[in-house]
């Protein structure tokens, strides 16, 4: 099981003071040394989150996959062809919506996937696309190029407890049929440490892509670290001389030294 982590919240930070800091390429290895297998990054239309020049510095600086989330416009075609990502998966994409609300309807979108899907071929980068676990999409993802799809599994992940046996019985169907038609099978949206079990359990599903529950935890589980880390930082920094008496104190001292 391969397990990519999306650090655009990373950048979510970053852009709230437009600051040098938290850095992208420092986050990345970091998910690396913990254990991930590679970075997904999503280049949307409004840049609210990464920017142009984050994919262009985590090609060059980051050793590991890159996997490049976008829509299926002619502006991301020419950026991936010049930066060439590992991958590159192609997302559905609204200005107004907060995140990613469901998968790519590739049957609607078939020209437009097409021309990217001619990019990718020809700069040889491996092409994902984000769908719902529907068997016609499985089916139009093949016919269309894809070597990979990625089941969203953010319906899965927001149902109440009962209606998840359904939802998982479904997404191991489109599990089948694409490993059926001889495509890689991923899946994310929305999956943090409570939920993921059942889904990483599916064996046909290879790599999973995990983002925002993981910048959530590390707010939580890593906050301490960073408090001690600066405690330690300050106390190292401070003066080692005698601390200053109160005025009180050394005015009584200099009246005894006048008796």
């Amino acid at each position: 099981m391969r397990l990519h982590i999306n650090i655009d919240h990373v950048a979510t930070l970053r852009n709230q003071r437009d600051t040098s800091y938290p850095d992208l390429v420092e986050a990345a290895r970091v998910c690396m040394a913990a254990g991930a297998d590679g970075i997904t990054v999503h280049l949307r239309e409004d840049r609210r989150h990464i920017r142009d020049a984050d994919v262009w510095a985590l090609r060059e600086r980051h050793e590991g996959l890159l996997n490049l989330e976008m829509a299926a416009t002619a502006e991301m075609a020419a950026i991936a062809a010049e930066v060439k990502p590992d991958v590159v998966t192609l997302v559905p994409e609204k200005r107004e919506e907060r995140t990613t609300e469901g998968g790519l309807d590739v049957e609607k979108m078939r020209e437009a996937v097409a021309k990217v899907a001619a990019v990718c071929q020809k700069a040889g980068i491996k092409l994902s696309l984000f769908i719902e676990p529907n068997l016609e999409q499985v089916r139009a993802s093949k016919e269309l190029g894809a070597s990979q799809v990625e089941f969203h599994t953010g319906h899965y992940c927001e149902a109440p407890p009962a209606e998840r046996k359904q939802l998982l019985a479904d997404l191991e169907g489109a599990v089948e049929l694409a490993e059926s038609l001889g495509l890689e099978v991923a899946a994310g949206h929305g999956l943090n440490v409570e939920n993921v079990g059942p889904v990483a359990a599916i064996s046909g599903i290879r790599e999973l892509n995990i983002g925002h529950s993981v910048i959530c935890s590390a707010v939580m589980i890593g906050l301490g670290a960073a408090v001690q880390e600066l405690r330690a930082v300050v106390e190292s920094d401070r003066p080692t001389s005698v601390p200053a008496q109160p005025m009180h104190l050394i005015a009584e001292s200099a009246a005894s030294r006048g008796k």
